[in-house]
């Protein structure tokens, strides 16, 4: 049996395994690959934002959706909901090969508020 996801090294075990598969991806990799140049900050940061939003122990100060916005727009409004998709399922996939329980149906169900809602965001902003 897995455990659930308890801890901060448990978020960041999540965190890291999932950024393994993100820049593996033919999809992904280039809108991660070309901008992150500090991977070992980013996965500290994206570990704070995740621990945040699932035990509510610190707090993220970061605005991943001026982020995410200035990215699409960096490559020419070419973000997809086909992107956001493989990002869900490969975030879902790596839930599952590590954890179970309800911390981590939580970071499920955070992942897909979280991409449905930056999709439509990012879609407002081109329309500008």
């Amino acid at each position: 049996m897995k455990k659930d996801l308890e801890t901060r090294d448990d978020v960041y075990l999540l965190v890291s395994s999932f950024y393994v598969k993100v820049r593996k991806d033919e999809l992904l990799a280039p809108f991660f690959n070309d901008v992150i140049k500090d991977w070992d900050a980013h996965l500290e940061r994206l570990t704070t934002f995740w621990e945040a939003s699932l035990f509510l122990k610190t707090k993220y100060t970061g605005n991943p959706l001026e982020t995410h916005i200035k990215v699409d727009a960096d490559n020419k409004n070419t973000i997809t909901e086909q992107h956001f998709g493989l990002w869900l399922n490969l975030w879902l996939e790596t839930i599952d090969e590590l954890f179970e329980g309800d911390f981590a149906q939580n970071a499920k169900f955070k992942a897909r508020k979280m991409g449905s809602f930056l999709y439509l965001k990012i879609f407002e902003a081109r329309m500008g």
